[in-house]
C-alpha cells in the first residue's frame, strides 16, 4: 500500500497536513506500507522537515494506491482510478462543489469523506472541530477587542503554536463581556477551553439570564436551553431530532443580555434559526459580535447574519441590521461578522497534529481490514457510483 500526501490545491492554499512528519515516519516503518510526500510551499511543515523523517518527496504521485489532503482537491488535479481521502463538502449538497464530485464520479475516484468516518453509534472518528472552535472563540474575542478599542489581542494565525497564544492569556485584563456560546460538540468544547485558558468565568444559563456580573462570563447553551415546541409542549430530545421543523426559538432572552455570540452547534435546516433577520433591528438586540464557527450561510443557516463566510486574510465583516445589507467592519451602527470556514488554519500544527494522531488511531487499521465498515460508511463514491450510504445525493449530482 502505497500512501502520497498531497499538495493542497484549493485557494487561498490551506497549510494544514493530514499527517505531520513524525507520523509519515511512524506509518512509513510499518511492513507494506510506504508514506511519500508531493512537495508544497504552503504546508506548516517544510518539506525538509519530511525529508529529515525519511520521508521521499514524490512530485507525481501517480503510482500511490491512497491519496490523501485536507480540503477539496481542485478537479484538474484528480488522478483517475485512485481512493482519495478529503473533505469534499459535498454531503450536504452544497452546491459549489457538485462539480467536483461529478468529476470523483467521471474518473472512478473512490471518495472518503473525513466528515462521514464513523463508529458504529455515528460518532465521528477523525475531525478538526475542536480546533474551529479555540479559534473561532479566540477571533470572537479579537474582534469585541478590536470593535470597542477595550484590549489588544494578537491574532491566532500570528502566534506560532497555541502554547504562544495562552501566554497572552495569563496577561489579559477582560472587561465585563458577556458571551453566549452554543453547541455541545468538539466546536463548543474547543471554544470553551479557550474561554477557560483566557479565564472568563463560566456560568449557568440561568445565571446569565438573572444576574449582573462585574467580570467576564460565558455561558454554553443546548437545543434544550434556546428549542421548544410549537404547540407549547416542551423539549424532548428525540423529538427536536426528529421533527426539529415543530420546533420554535426562544433565543431571544439571550440575545438582549450578550454582548458576542460564538456559534458552534450543529444545525440541520429542520430546525428553527436562533432568531430572525428582522430581529437584528430589535433595540434590545445586544449582541454586536457575532462568531460564527460553523458557518452555514443564509438563509439555510442558524444564524440569518451570515451571508457569506469571511477569510483569514479579512476575518471580519459588518451587517447593516436594518437594511441586513454588508457594510464595513467595525461600523458603530453595525453587527460585526467573524465568519472563516477554515478556521483550524489559523492554528495549523496543533491542528495537523491531532488529526494525524486520530488518523493513525482510528483509520489507519481500518485500510487493512478488508471490507471495512468504517471506510464504507464514508465511502461517498466508488467505480463511477455513489455510495451505498450516500444515494440521496443522486438528484445533487443530477443538478
Amino acid at each position: 500500500m502505497k500512501i502520497g500526501l498531497i499538495k493542497e490545491t484549493k485557494t487561498p492554499p490551506d497549510s494544514r497536513v493530514a499527517l505531520i512528519p513524525a507520523q509519515a515516519a511512524i506509518i512509513n516503518q510499518i511492513p507494506d506500507i510506504e508514506v511519500v510526500v508531493a512537495p508544497s510551499p504552503s504546508r506548516c511543515f517544510k518539506d525538509e522537515a519530511y525529508e529529515k523523517k525519511g520521508l521521499q518527496l514524490q512530485e507525481d504521485l501517480s503510482d500511490c494506491d491512497i491519496l490523501m489532503g485536507v480540503k477539496e482537491v481542485k478537479i484538474d488535479t484528480l488522478i483517475p482510478n485512485k481512493t482519495y481521502f478529503f473533505f469534499s463538502h459535498t454531503v450536504k449538497k452544497q452546491a459549489y462543489n457538485r462539480n467536483l464530485l461529478r468529476a470523483v464520479l467521471e474518473k472512478n475516484i473512490r471518495l472518503i469523506d473525513y466528515e462521514v468516518l464513523t463508529d458504529e453509534k455515528g460518532k465521528r472518528l477523525i475531525a478538526f472541530g475542536r480546533f474551529a472552535g479555540m479559534v473561532g472563540a479566540h477571533n470572537a474575542l479579537w474582534t469585541y477587542g478590536h470593535r470597542t478599542g477595550e484590549f489588544l489581542l494578537k491574532r491566532m494565525k500570528d502566534c506560532f503554536d497555541y502554547a504562544e497564544a495562552k501566554v497572552q492569556y495569563q496577561e489579559m485584563k477582560w472587561p465585563p463581556i458577556r458571551i453566549v456560546l452554543t453547541g455541545g460538540g468538539r466546536v463548543s468544547m474547543g471554544a470553551s477551553e479557550v474561554l477557560k485558558d483566557m479565564g472568563i468565568q463560566q456560568v449557568s444559563p440561568k445565571e446569565f439570564l438573572e444576574n449582573i456580573f462585574s467580570e467576564a462570563v460565558f455561558t454554553q447553551i443546548h437545543s434544550s436551553d434556546y428549542a421548544e415546541r410549537k404547540d407549547g409542549g416542551g423539549y424532548d430530545k428525540a423529538d427536536f431530532y426528529a421533527h426539529g421543523d415543530q420546533y420554535k426559538s426562544r433565543f431571544a432572552p439571550y440575545a438582549q443580555k450578550a454582548d458576542i455570540l460564538i456559534n458552534g452547534i450543529y444545525w440541520d435546516k429542520k430546525a428553527p434559526a436562533f432568531f430572525a433577520a428582522e430581529e437584528l433591528a430589535n433595540p434590545d438586540f445586544s449582541i454586536s459580535v457575532i462568531a460564527d464557527v460553523t458557518c452555514d450561510i443564509a438563509p439555510d443557516s442558524s444564524i440569518p447574519a451570515t451571508i457569506r463566510a469571511s477569510t483569514i486574510a479579512d476575518p471580519v465583516f459588518g451587517l447593516d441590521p436594518q437594511t441586513l445589507a454588508e457594510i464595513p467592519a467595525f461600523s458603530p451602527q453595525g453587527i460585526d461578522m467573524m465568519t472563516i470556514d477554515n478556521l483550524p488554519n489559523e492554528l495549523p500544527r496543533d491542528a495537523s497534529e491531532n488529526f494525524g494522531k486520530q488518523f493513525m488511531e482510528n483509520i489507519l487499521p481500518e485500510l487493512q481490514v478488508p471490507d471495512s465498515a468504517v471506510l464504507l460508511r464514508a465511502t461517498v463514491a466508488q467505480n463511477g457510483q455513489l455510495g451505498p450510504d450516500f444515494s440521496y445525493l443522486q438528484d445533487y449530482v443530477n443538478g
